[in-house]
């Protein structure tokens, strides 16, 4: 064959792939409904290390890297279990006949609310200035609007969630209210309002991003603001996915998340800031990347693409935010200090306990 037969014939056996692809998706639904009638977990570890294994046994037998082919089948599961983690939470119904508000409902966790509310049965409203675009029913002023939904979610900005709580207890709605803010101390006025207003209130942190379809891996942060009855509202809402729900007070939550999204985000900041100052351009230093580099920069990258407000919320307004940035300055100076004393039985001790720690992260999550 010469090179363009060679290239149709690839095409062919793309269109096929993807056709199997596509099979597979569709008996991921009749697994999703099968596990339902059985009342069967939606993930199986043991079948996805068989399936994992027989692939790589397979692929040796053709000629295929085994590493290839697990990570094709790693893919494909995510990809069968996102379908079936969607088919359980539609099944369970849990909004039907139910009313939601999305106070924010346009930004883009605001959006990410909207659209698993909606797949539960809720009919959902949102009210946010940009309310037109979100493909939901608008609400132009939820100040002025009657609040006699089931739930209502507060998605705003963490700069303004405070005064939006606020205006929810003087208001006294007969619905659960939740906010999924970042932090928590900056809401504790709000929070505390609510409570105080008897309105059923709850508080969550959702840690992931917008762009999460399955939940497998996830933690929902839950709040512990003394009602047992609306946190289990709250959580109820996930139940039918396979997210880890946490319960945490909230000062516990801010200061772990000073380290969790403050110190990471820190880190990653730092270290962009730094190569921008280094003189050198990034494709330069491109051409000279190592496997760690390039992995660092992947994630400071997607750190840098995200929303510099947010960002500077994250380290401003948690009241244990400072913590972790100083955490941060004197491991960096530390290390300074041994490179340029030559210390290397510290520096040594240094990798040594990281390692102990990153050991020990590792062996809580087996």
């Amino acid at each position: 064959m010469d090179l363009d037969e060679i290239r149709r014939r690839l095409s062919q056996i793309d269109a096929e792939l993807l056709a199997l692809v596509g099979e597979r998706q569709r008996l991921s639904h009749d697994v999703a409904r099968v596990k339902r009638a059985t009342g069967r977990a939606t993930r199986d570890f043991a079948r996805e290390r068989d399936v994992i294994m027989n692939a790589r046994a397979a692929a040796e037998r053709h000629g295929v890297s085994p590493q290839v082919a697990e990570q094709i089948l790693r893919l494909l599961i995510r990809s069968s279990l996102t379908t079936q983690e969607q088919d359980l939470v539609a099944a369970q119904g849990l909004g039907a006949g139910k009313r939601a508000l999305i106070i924010g409902g346009a930004g883009k966790m605001g959006r990410w609310f909207a659209s698993y509310l909606d797949s539960q049965g809720f009919a959902v409203e949102i009210a946010d200035p940009s309310a037109a675009e979100a493909g939901h029913p608008a609400i132009a002023d939820w100040q002025a609007s009657a609040l006699d939904q089931d739930l209502i979610v507060v998605a705003t900005p963490l700069g303004v969630t405070r005064d939006v709580l606020l205006g929810l207890a003087r208001r006294r709605p007969r619905g659960l209210v939740f906010d999924i803010g970042s932090l928590k101390t900056p809401l504790r006025a709000g929070l505390e309002a609510l409570v105080a207003a008897g309105v059923r209130t709850a508080s969550i942190h959702p840690m992931f991003g917008p762009d999460t379809e399955l939940l497998s891996g996830r933690h929902v942060i839950h709040i512990d603001l003394g009602d047992e009855a609306s946190a289990g509202e709250a959580q109820a809402l996930f139940a039918s996915t396979m997210a880890e729900q946490v319960v945490t007070t909230l000062d516990d939550h801010d200061r772990l998340i000073a380290y969790v999204l403050g110190l990471s985000h820190a880190v990653n900041i730092a270290f962009f800031t730094a190569l921008a100052g280094s003189g050198e351009a990034a494709p330069r230093l491109a051409r000279l990347s190592s496997t760690t580099f390039d992995a660092q920069f992947d994630v400071a990258a997607k750190v840098a693409s995200e929303s510099p407000a947010l960002y500077f919320e994250i380290q401003r307004l948690n009241e244990y935010g400072t913590e972790s940035l100083e955490a941060l300055a004197r491991a960096v100076e530390r290390l300074r200090s041994l490179v340029e004393t030559g210390d290397a039985a510290g520096f040594e001790q240094m990798m040594l306990t990281g390692r102990a720690y990153v050991a020990g992260r590792a062996a809580a999550r087996t």
